[in-house]
């Protein structure tokens, strides 16, 4: 059987602010068997991650030194790789069988061809729909459960402030030092992500900062005696108000820097406060918390079954979709975990 794959690609390398111009839907005639021994894996694509760090692997080589071993760059024309969940169509691999569900890396396209199931696992869902294992109980959640417990290293009763506070990573962030007992405050960039943290995320307070005319002004009225730990999502100037407001012996956690992925201004924290404050910033990446990834999915599920914990999911339909999903990131568009939904399971 032979299928028509629709997957989208970038036309250019982007070193600016991405547009819909830069991406283009791309087809070829897809065989929907392999041969036995080949270890080859065909995956119908079910839902895939939307992330803004996939930016930074848009860029040309020459202009970024961000591609890493971890997120390697992307050349123009060829399919780019996200986490995902999907369905085995057919499989040269012993280690998988047709209508297996996988999750792993796969593409921006409605099916992914695997060479040996690398970076590709069989799924339980759990009693889960399908989408909580590529967020909440994905890398988004794996990222905020290690960057909160392994970097910042709480303990209960620290004040505790998230900036992005209703993005994919930053609401679990919110929800876990709740949890924990620590006092949080999150800022966002409206009204109705204010009062989602308010009220149905359990923050402590939350505040819009598009309404701020000075960032380390409102930092001090709500955090009047300091933060202990801030969990970054953004950098530049809400990085440099935090380091401002933090009391000695803060943790900042470095997740990602949104505001400075296009471009734009820089953080410059005040590194005389870094020093005589000895502030700890630490960034990291979600393969560092591997080891405590059983750990991660026991404490999560069960937060979920009792209700302790909410999966906030952004979904949008259809390959065609995607690029209009991924620049939505950059305008603050998407209300939790971002999700393009490819194909009905």
């Amino acid at each position: 059987m032979e299928v028509t794959n629709r997957y989208i690609t970038i036309k250019t390398h982007i070193d600016s602010a991405p547009k819909e111009s830069h991406f283009e839907l791309k087809t070829a005639a897809l065989a929907l068997s392999v041969a036995p021994g080949s270890n080859y894996v065909i995956v119908k694509n079910l839902y895939v991650s939307i992330d803004p760090y996939q930016v930074n692997r848009m860029k040309s080589y020459s202009s970024s030194h961000k591609a890493t071993s971890f997120s390697v760059g992307i050349c123009p024309g060829e399919a780019i790789d996200a986490h995902g969940a999907g369905r085995v169509v057919a499989s040269g691999n012993p280690n998988f069988e047709k209508d297996d569900l996988v999750i792993g890396l796969l593409t921006w396209g409605e099916y992914s061809v695997l060479k040996e199931g690398k970076a590709l696992n069989k799924l339980d869902p759990m009693g889960f729909p399908l989408t909580y294992h590529v967020g909440i109980l994905g890398t988004s959640g794996l990222t905020a459960y290690g960057g909160f417990f392994e970097v910042c290293k709480p303990k209960k009763g620290e004040k505790v402030f998230v900036s992005a506070a209703s993005g994919s990573v930053g609401n679990l962030v919110g929800q876990y030092a709740k949890l924990f007992g620590c006092y949080v405050v999150g800022c966002a960039g409206s009204k109705q992500k204010v009062e989602l943290l308010k009220g149905k995320l359990g923050f402590d307070d939350a505040f819009n900062y598009k309404e701020e005319t000075d960032l380390k002004s409102a930092l001090k009225r709500y955090f009047p005696d300091g933060i202990d730990i801030y969990f970054d999502n953004v950098g530049a100037g809400m990085l440099e108000a935090a380091v401002a407001n933090m009391n000695a012996f803060g943790r900042v956690a470095a997740c990602g820097v949104i505001s400075e992925y296009t471009g734009g201004l820089r953080a410059a924290p005040d590194m005389v406060d870094v020093v005589y404050k000895r502030i700890t910033i630490q960034g990291f990446l979600v393969v560092d918390f591997m080891n405590v990834r059983a750990d991660f999915l026991s404490r999560t599920s069960d937060h979920l079954r009792t209700g302790k914990m909410q999966a906030i999911e952004d979904i949008v339909a259809g390959v065609e979709s995607i690029p209009s999903a991924f620049l939505g990131l950059f305008r603050g568009d998407n209300i939790g975990k971002r999700l393009v939904k490819i194909a009905d399971e």
